[in-house]
């Protein structure tokens, strides 16, 4: 992991939103390593929070996650059929820490989501677990962390942060 630079790091965020933006969900979910957690905790408790005590909107292991991703590229999927149109921005990407075998690594976010003429914004910041795996980025855990006081406008989380 000494070797992968920032670059290196936003280079695969950013392909990342652009999976997550053209649906391509059953690749964006192969960045995913098999031991995989991809968690969106309610706008009120601390960012490192367990859902084990605390409310999430999400908290997806991968195999809850490959079966949110099912799901969600079937038409019966009433919330995101037709799919939303979104956009996903990244920006502001920094190595936090790094070991032999794990970075840490933080990005704020933008999502933007349009559907039925209603646009609704998603903003916070990402916390990603990185690791390499045959010698490319995979995701071990993705941490979405809300900015906004809640969901009142959407009122929900039908995409995928």
């Amino acid at each position: 992991m000494q070797d992968i630079t920032r670059a290196d790091v936003e280079d695969f965020l950013f392909a990342e939103a652009e999976l997550l933006d053209e649906w391509r969900l059953p690749e964006w979910l192969e960045l995913f390593t098999e031991d995989a957690i991809y968690y969106v905790p309610s706008t009120d408790v601390p960012a490192d929070s367990s859902p084990d005590k605390n409310l999430f909107y999400v908290a997806d292991d991968r195999f809850r996650l490959s079966e949110r991703v099912k799901r969600l590229m079937k038409r019966t999927a009433h919330a995101e059929f037709p799919h939303s149109r979104t956009r996903h921005l990244v920006s502001n990407v920094r190595i936090r820490s790094r070991s032999d075998s794990e970075m840490e690594v933080g990005a704020a976010f933008i999502t933007y989501r349009t559907k039925d003429g209603i646009t609704d914004t998603y903003f916070g910041s990402n916390r990603y677990r990185l690791v390499a795996e045959n010698g490319r980025l995979r995701i071990r855990e993705k941490r979405c962390l809300l900015d906004s006081e809640g969901l009142r406008t959407q009122g929900r989380v039908s995409i995928i942060l």
